[in-house]
């Protein structure tokens, strides 16, 4: 099979892609267990890509639950370069509505039970993240969400999404203590993806749906599955026009990413010094470098 340099990770609502094409399941096995579900590969618009259903397609796995690094392993193995990660998420501020869409440049961490690097086990590395997201792919599936004029959807460029660790929805407190850092949105899954990414040196951005103002508006209820599950299925139509007409853009014009060389000064470890257990396991993403 041919490298795949486009992946696209569907979250809450986006199960699979109504306009792939060609489609061939892949269970592929990673040295750190199984991805979440089989990875979908077929053609978009003449363009072979990589799609994973984050939860699975029965949505059976909670955000703490997810095989993080056996997602992004799985992709790296395909040849991915560039991540779409599309995912629900709930509004921290007035302007940003439900169904509007937000690309989030910066994250926070308020997880605890997530593993957070493939490193480790005799091999250290630390790969810069003061720009978490891939700032060129961004600008790419924020123009292509501009180019569709998708109505009752309003673009936000930029921007901080806070990682929370789940399953329970926010109580008032945390809300409005994450409001008062200037976040702009409240999800469970992207950040984890975010550093994982980095380090395989994958350019990765998020496209967040707003299905909801969390808790903290005075003017809505608080949120309900009811109310999340009905905005995810107009989210996910939406989404993927968006996805498509990225994966259009990426394959007329692909950018330079920093991320593309994320480990070539991050790895501290001598290299005569990394067992061959370790090279076997993380050769995947150390090899260029040895």
């Amino acid at each position: 099979m041919s490298q795949i340099k486009i992946g696209i990770i569907g979250g809450s609502g986006l199960y699979k892609m109504e306009a792939l094409k060609d489609v061939e399941e892949l269970s592929i096995d990673t040295p750190f267990g199984s991805p979440s579900d089989a990875l979908i590969v077929g053609t978009l618009d003449q363009t072979r890509v990589a799609f994973l259903a984050r939860h699975g397609r029965n949505h059976h796995l909670l955000p703490s639950e997810l095989p993080f690094r056996a997602n992004i392993y799985a992709m790296k193995s395909l040849g991915v370069e560039y991540l779409i990660s599309a995912s629900a998420v709930g509004s921290l501020k007035a302007e940003a509505k439900p169904l509007d869409m937000v690309i989030p440049d910066q994250f926070i961490d308020r997880t605890y039970h997530r593993t957070g690097t493939f490193f480790g086990d005799g091999v250290v590395a630390h790969v810069a993240f003061g720009d978490p997201v891939c700032l060129e792919l961004a600008k790419v599936l924020g123009d292509a969400v501009e180019s569709l004029n998708l109505s009752d959807v309003n673009l936000h460029r930029g921007g901080t999404y806070v990682c929370m660790e789940g399953p329970t929805f926010s109580t008032k407190a945390e809300s409005n203590l994450h409001r008062s850092w200037g976040a702009s949105v409240i999800g469970m899954t992207n950040l984890p993806e975010a550093k994982l990414a980095r380090e395989a040196e994958i350019a990765y951005a998020t496209l967040a749906l707003v299905t909801d103002y969390d808790c903290w508006h005075p003017d809505h209820d608080s949120v309900t599955v009811e109310m999340v599950i009905a905005n995810l299925q107009r989210n996910a139509v939406n989404a993927q026009k968006v996805i498509l007409e990225t994966v259009r853009r990426l394959t007329e014009n692909s950018p330079v990413s920093e991320a593309h060389s994320a480990l070539k000064y991050a790895i501290l470890t001598p290299k005569d010094r990394i067992s061959a257990i370790a090279k076997e396991k993380l050769g995947l993403l150390l090899n260029k470098y040895l």
